[in-house]
């Protein structure tokens, strides 16, 4: 037995593709091998232990800022070096996971909450951001996820909230520097409401002078330096107005409140849904099933475990096998589970960067697009059997393309493509025709 429809869509609409011997196991009982794996959510991985914190990485540049040191070349030489260890071992800890599902959460969460190396001080931090702002949240409630991650020195350094002043504050009354919208703006529209969640230019100023004085500690000034510090002397004072709801002055708590208050928004329950329903189930999600999810988190207040429980019991992921292209990172994923991977970790950054999504680089704050029109032009279709052909031709003498079809696309593949695999001329052809094969490229 090789697996059934619903462990293909276990393992690889809510996992990373299976490895060997996986889709037998799963059979048993899918979606109870998926909720089993919630309750081991907390645990870091093996290959993300020993990693540098935020806090020091962000220290370090500030010392060497106020020291006058090189930073670009601080930058190249260290935070590049930090970045490519953090992507290697993020995507070791992905293929080599017993836990999956697990691993596939914090992908969508650290994109939902996407910090970006497209800032160049980021290269340091990135990988912490996700190990620090988003797993600890993945069964918790939302509105911590997201003060975790609007509190995290990577999004204040991301979206320059740690350089904001409040105008009327009293350093903003002494320097030219003022107001920063951009961590606010995109607080509301990506992170909770959504671009059409009934917000107006007003409440993203009104939200921006909030979470005013939401910075970082200093070297020599503060304790913790590189931490997330609440600087009195640059937030806003007075109340302000978000949403139509009066908030009044309360330091560090003023903006707290306002982030947990549209964490449970009836836009926000809906915004989410959407997104989730556009991951687990097809680019564009049915309705029900969005409406449902939304239902649930409103109810829940947010509670993302009893959110992915529900999303799990949904009939809708489960009816159609192949609804959704995988992403570079899928693709890499799912491709390194199933044929087993020991080599070098640079060549996992390599293979990502080829194929058009390097780890944490999305081009803006949107995060990287969860729709196949973006990953499947004619020049990203040929990367991906580029691809498939170096995995193969690396792989393909030790593998037997029949048997590794069976153990992964079995359950739902055309009998078209299982007769190509037998028929080709070499293991390596095989095996290139395996993973370029529909079944495999999507899932």
């Amino acid at each position: 037995m090789t697996g059934s429809h619903d462990a293909f869509v276990a393992a690889n609409r809510f996992g990373l593709g299976p490895q060997a011997g996986e889709l037998a196991h799963v059979s048993a009982d899918p979606r109870a091998w998926l909720e089993s794996q919630l309750d081991h959510s907390a645990a870091l991985p093996k290959a993300l232990k020993g990693l540098p914190s935020s806090s020091s990485q962000v220290a370090k540049f500030q010392r060497a800022r106020r020291q006058k040191k090189d930073l670009k070349a601080m930058i190249r030489a260290e935070f590049i070096k930090t970045y490519m260890t953090e992507a290697g071992q993020r995507s070791l800890a992905a293929i080599h996971t017993t836990t999956p599902f697990v691993e596939r959460l914090v992908a969508f969460w650290s994109n939902h909450f996407t910090v970006s190396v497209r800032r160049p001080i980021l290269f340091g931090i990135v990988g912490a951001f996700e190990r620090e702002a988003i797993r600890p949240h993945l069964t918790g409630q939302f509105s911590d996820m997201l003060l975790a991650a609007a509190q995290h020195p990577a999004m204040l350094l991301y979206l320059d909230n740690a350089q904001s002043l409040g105008p009327k504050s009293r350093a903003g009354r002494r320097s030219n520097r003022g107001l920063n919208e951009n961590l606010a703006r995109e607080l509301l529209e990506l992170h909770t409401l959504g671009v059409d969640g009934g917000y107006t230019q007003a409440d993203v100023r009104n939200l921006a002078m909030m979470i005013t004085g939401w910075g970082l500690a200093r070297p020599g000034k503060d304790a913790n330096p590189g931490s997330f510090l609440f600087r009195k002397s640059t937030h806003e004072p007075g109340d302000k107005t978000l949403l139509g709801r009066r908030y009044s002055e309360a330091g560090l708590a003023e903006g707290e409140a306002a982030l947990r208050d549209l964490a449970r928004h009836p836009a926000t329950s809906r915004h989410l849904a959407l997104k989730l329903g556009r991951h687990f189930i097809a680019d564009d999600p049915p309705a029900s099933a969005v409406a449902h999810l939304a239902r649930v988190f409103r109810e829940s207040e947010g509670n993302l475990a009893v959110v992915t429980r529900a999303l799990i019991q949904l009939s809708e992921p489960w009816e159609q096998p192949l609804p959704k292209l995988k992403t570079p990172q899928d693709l890499v994923v799912s491709t390194l589970r199933a044929t087993g991977f020991a080599g070098n970790t640079k060549r996992l950054v390599k293979a990502l960067r080829l194929l058009g999504q390097p780890p944490w680089a999305a081009p803006s704050p949107a995060g990287w697009p969860d729709q196949a029109e973006y990953w499947s032009g004619p020049d990203a279709l040929l990367k991906r059997i580029e691809f498939a052909t170096l995995v193969a031709d690396r792989v393909g003498d030790r593998l037997d393309p029949r048997g590794l079809s069976a153990a992964t696309i079995g359950p739902v593949a055309d009998l078209d493509t299982l007769r190509a695999i037998e028929r080709a001329p070499s293991r390596a052809d095989g095996l290139t025709l395996l993973l370029t094969s529909p079944e495999f490229q999507r899932r």
